[in-house]
């Protein structure tokens, strides 16, 4: 005798149903895990634009050895020495063996297209961001017989001397440069640009007489303000900097809308596969916020930073939009 219509129907679900996970379980295999990320296969290259024993050298070399460490490969810092670190960046923006990356300053991440037109890469277009290890405010500086007991003194007895004064920096497009042409207009003082070799050119300058006023960095010029040779001002973070912490900021002496750091951060070439720059900030990151190397950049004259790439893509862009507006406004150009 037949089954109903209704009765069939019920019988097929029944069996649809009973075969389904069956079915499930050979067609359609739950998604397996990710391979292991392979990498790196041969040594590490972290490239420096700057010579042995300058700050960007030191943070460089104070990292790769627990990254090399972390990673199970040599980590091998090399330093190509020019242009104000570019040389270096731009090694990096055309690396492809994706076991290069570096470690630049601000300005190699920022600003390096819009003073110079002719350099060969471009920040935003041939560099992705791995991590920003340090950061640091710089030291407005000046001989230790300058006048004014205060910030607001010193900047009265500047304006009165109009373009009569010089300040010196470790070059043009430096941050030290840039920096001083913000504060210029943020205090209405006109000293005159003098570019040095280095920093060290510029504080035997101003114990000398011949520059009466830069911006450096703190732990540098600590020592010579310690020694008698030159003479605090403030610093140009928005509040006291644990780097030195006896000296005063510019904004709490009245300086206001005036903020600067100097930072250095590790970038990768654009073609350097995600993952591989993923796994490099985090370790980076990592690395960076262990008490010892954060002990170790501090008595460099850093603070840790140890961000995400998101984070230092972040400080890329607010940090290009501030230099980039002064060189803009300013006229200043490295050609």
């Amino acid at each position: 005798m037949s089954l109903k219509p209704v009765a069939r129907r019920s019988l097929m679900l029944l069996a649809l149903a009973a075969a389904l996970p069956a079915f499930a379980q050979k067609r359609v295999p739950a998604v397996a895990p990710a391979p292991a990320l392979n990498w790196p296969t041969r040594p590490v290259r972290i490239l420096v634009g700057f010579p042995g024993g300058s700050t960007p050298d030191l943070v460089a070399r104070t990292i790769a050895e627990p990254l090399s460490k972390a990673l199970g490969q040599p980590v091998i810092v090399e330093n190509k020495v020019g242009a104000g670190g570019n040389i270096a960046a731009d090694q990096v923006a055309k690396a492809t063996d994706n076991h290069t990356f570096g470690v630049m300053i601000n300005g190699n991440l920022t600003i390096a297209k819009l003073l110079n037109p002719a350099t060969p890469y471009d920040p935003q277009r041939d560099l992705q961001p791995i991590s920003l290890i340090a950061t640091a405010p710089l030291l407005l500086t000046a001989p230790a017989k300058a006048p004014g007991k205060d910030a607001q003194e010193f900047f009265l007895a500047a304006r009165n001397a109009g373009n009569k004064w010089s300040y010196g920096t470790p070059g043009v497009g430096t941050v030290g440069h840039i920096g001083m042409e913000l504060l210029k207009t943020k205090t209405n003082i006109a000293p005159v640009h003098v570019p040095y070799p280095g920093n060290p050119q510029v504080i035997q300058a101003m114990v000398s007489g011949e520059i009466q006023l830069a911006l450096l960095p703190p732990a540098l010029a600590a020592q010579q303000i310690k020694a008698g040779k030159l003479k605090a001002i403030g610093v140009t973070s928005g509040t006291r900097s644990p780097l030195v912490p006896d000296y005063p900021s510019l904004a709490e002496q009245g300086v206001q809308g005036f903020q600067l750091e100097i930072w250095t951060a590790a970038a990768a070439p654009k073609a350097m596969p995600k993952p591989i720059v993923d796994k490099l900030s985090k370790l980076i990151a990592e690395i960076t916020r262990r008490p010892e190397v954060r002990q170790q950049l501090f008595q460099q004259g850093w603070q840790t930073a140890g961000t995400t790439a998101e984070g230092l893509a972040n400080r890329m862009r607010s940090d290009t939009a501030l230099l980039g507006g002064v060189i803009q406004m300013r006229g200043i150009t490295a050609q």
